[in-house]
C-alpha cells in the first residue's frame, strides 16, 4: 500500500504545503518513520503557514490578523473542543496533544517581529525569538512522538534555528530587515560558536530523548555543518553560500535516519 494511500487528504494537502514551502524539512519527514509522518507533516505545514503569514503582506495589520488565527485555532486545539475545519488545523489537531498545542503560541507571537522592521533589542531578545520559533517547533514535534527532555531538545534546537537564520539573512536583508545585532565576522562567528556550543551540550545528553522521538530532530541534520562553515568563514552568510550538494545533503540525513545518531 502506498503512502499516500494510508494518508489522509488533510495529511496529503499537509505534506504538499511543506514541500513547497520549506523542502528541507519536507526532506526531513520523508526520512521519519511513516506513523512519525502524520505528526510532523502538520506540524511543518502549521509553521509554513505561520512563517509566512508576515511576509503575503505589505499592511501590518493583516499580517497580525493572520497570526493571531493561527494562535485563535491553536487555543481550540488546546482546549479540547471542536476546532475550525482546515487542511492543517484539522490533522493538527489529531496529533497534537491539547497541553502541546498551548505552548505553541509563543512561537506564533514572536514571528510578530517579521512583520515590523525594527532590530532585536539586544541579545537576550534575539536568543527568545530563535527558542521561541526552532525551539518550540522542534519540541512540540519531538514531545508529540515520545519522551524527551525540553532542555536538551531546545539546545538542539536553538542550534538548528541559528544555521537556518544564518541562511536566511540575505534574504531578510534584501527585505530590509536587521537580522543580526552584530553582522560583523567577529560578531557572526561568536554566535556560530554559541550554536556549536549549544550542540555539543545537547549531544553529551543524547540519552535525554527517547529512539521513538528522534525522528522529531532529523530537520536538524545540516546545522553542524552550516554553523561550521559559519564559524570558520564568516562572510559565506552574507554571500548565501552555506550549505552543501543536494548529494551530500540527502546521504548525510539517510545517514541520521538509519543511525538515529544527531
Amino acid at each position: 500500500m502506498t503512502t499516500a494511500a494510508v494518508f489522509s487528504d488533510d495529511l496529503i494537502a499537509c505534506a504538499n504545503l511543506v514541500r513547497r514551502g520549506d523542502p528541507d524539512r519536507f526532506m526531513a519527514a520523508m526520512a521519519a518513520p511513516v506513523q512519525a509522518r502524520r505528526v510532523l507533516f502538520p506540524l511543518y505545514a502549521m509553521n509554513v503557514e505561520i512563517a509566512r503569514a508576515p511576509w503575503v503582506t505589505q499592511e501590518p495589520m493583516i499580517a497580525e490578523m493572520r497570526l493571531q488565527w493561527w494562535r485563535d485555532a491553536l487555543a481550540e486545539i488546546a482546549g479540547g473542543g471542536p476546532v475550525r475545519p482546515h487542511e492543517v488545523v484539522t490533522p493538527l489537531a489529531g496529533s497534537l496533544p491539547p497541553e502541546l498545542a498551548a505552548q505553541a503560541d509563543e512561537m506564533i507571537a514572536v514571528r510578530r517581529w517579521d512583520i515590523y522592521r525594527e532590530p532585536f533589542e539586544d541579545s537576550d531578545h534575539f536568543e527568545r525569538y530563535i527558542d521561541a520559533s526552532s525551539g518550540t517547533l522542534m519540541w512540540l514535534a519531538v514531545r508529540s512522538l515520545g519522551r524527551a527532555e525540553e532542555t536538551v531538545v531546545r539546545d538542539y534546537a536553538y542550534a538548528v534555528g541559528l544555521a537556518n537564520w544564518f541562511r536566511a539573512i540575505p534574504e531578510l536583508e534584501a527585505h530590509r530587515r536587521v537580522p543580526l545585532l552584530d553582522g560583523t565576522g567577529d560578531g557572526v562567528r561568536r554566535l556560530a560558536e554559541q550554536g556549536l556550543a549549544r550542540l555539543a551540550r545537547a549531544r553529551r545528553n543524547r540519552s535525554g530523548v527517547d529512539p521513538e522521538a528522534r525522528a522529531g530532530l532529523l530537520a536538524g541534520w545540516q546545522a553542524e555543518t552550516i554553523l561550521d562553515q559559519t564559524r570558520r568563514t564568516p562572510d559565506r552568510v552574507a554571500r548565501g553560500t552555506l550549505g552543501t550538494s543536494e548529494a551530500r545533503k540527502r546521504l548525510s540525513l539517510m545517514l541520521q535516519s538509519a543511525t538515529g545518531r544527531w
